[in-house]
């Protein structure tokens, strides 16, 4: 495995590597006390920058919403040095203004997963502050590449994390709209929460391709979705174009996540054992 530090990572569907002007230098294998990750971790160069891109459902897509390794996916890229996670997800748009093609931004999430391991921690009692599940530093770095690249971009929103892999019932999706959310998906959770135990930097490019099933027509148009999904892809990688070349690598310790487990870890030193210590020294070793 290469032994240089890699301080940003992209997670989202297999080609999201291919974005202009990044070379691919190397493919890691990473072990994590959870397990393989999604897919083994591309490293790539974008100037003088180091980027991990990883497929968050496999190479293949052969990874269903539930069945997506968050854990091992977090704790993969925390080994690799990653600090700063920009994802990309498909999403539904429960409101009429964001339509089908815009770019979306989220700052708030509701999850309502209920077969995911949550939390990194099994052996500790950790509680971190989740108040900004998107971290509103590195929001702020992707609404601006959006704008300069000349997307329509929507830049705050709800996102409802369900836990899938079927689409909303029509109550569900009305349901949802009656709480306020902009947005309906199913990967964000865990995959946030984690984040931020690992004490990194998150943020969520989302990418409505329907309009979920409170609009128009009662069901997903699953082909439509993927023709919708094709015409972003080349959006997608123009953005993280410009994202890459203007995340603060130099405000890392300025940023709130970089600390987020200060004060969150509950359990007594005196019944943390060794072991636990061990496992956990790539993310707690300065509280432990």
């Amino acid at each position: 495995m290469s032994q240089e530090r890699v301080p940003i990572a992209v997670i989202g569907g297999s080609g999201l590597y291919e974005i202009e002007g990044v070379e691919i230098i190397d493919e890691v294998e990473v072990d994590t006390p959870f397990g393989k990750p999604s897919a083994p971790i591309k490293i790539g160069k974008l100037g003088d920058r180091r980027i991990a891109f990883l497929p968050r459902h496999g190479v293949h897509h052969e990874l269903n919403p539930s069945q997506v390794p968050y854990r091992a996916n977090i704790w993969a890229l925390k080994k690799l040095g990653v600090f700063w996670i920009v994802t990309a997800s498909a999403v539904g748009s429960l409101q009429e203004e964001i339509v089908p093609g815009h770019f979306v931004i989220p700052d708030q999430i509701i999850d309502k997963t209920y077969q995911r391991a949550n939390t990194l921690y099994d052996e500790l009692t950790v509680h971190v502050g989740l108040s900004h599940p998107f971290n509103p530093m590195l929001r702020d770095v992707l609404i601006e590449a959006t704008k300069a690249v000349g997307l329509t971009v929507h830049e705050r929103g709800t996102y409802v994390c369900m836990e899938g892999p079927a689409f909303s019932s029509v109550a569900e999706s009305h349901m949802h709209r009656q709480w306020g959310a902009h947005l309906i998906g199913m990967t964000a959770q865990p995959e946030a929460r984690l984040a931020r135990e690992a004490e990194m930097c998150y943020a969520t490019v989302a990418l409505p391709t329907d309009y979920d099933v409170w609009y128009e027509r009662d069901e997903v148009d699953v082909a439509e979705v993927l023709r919708v999904l094709k015409q972003n892809g080349d959006n997608v990688r123009r953005v993280l174009a410009e994202v890459i070349p203007a995340i603060p690598l130099e405000k890392e310790e300025e940023c709130d996540a970089y600390h987020a487990c200060a004060g969150a870890i509950v359990t007594h030193p005196d019944a943390i054992s060794d072991e636990v210590r061990k496992k956990y020294a790539p993310v707690l070793s300065k509280y432990l």
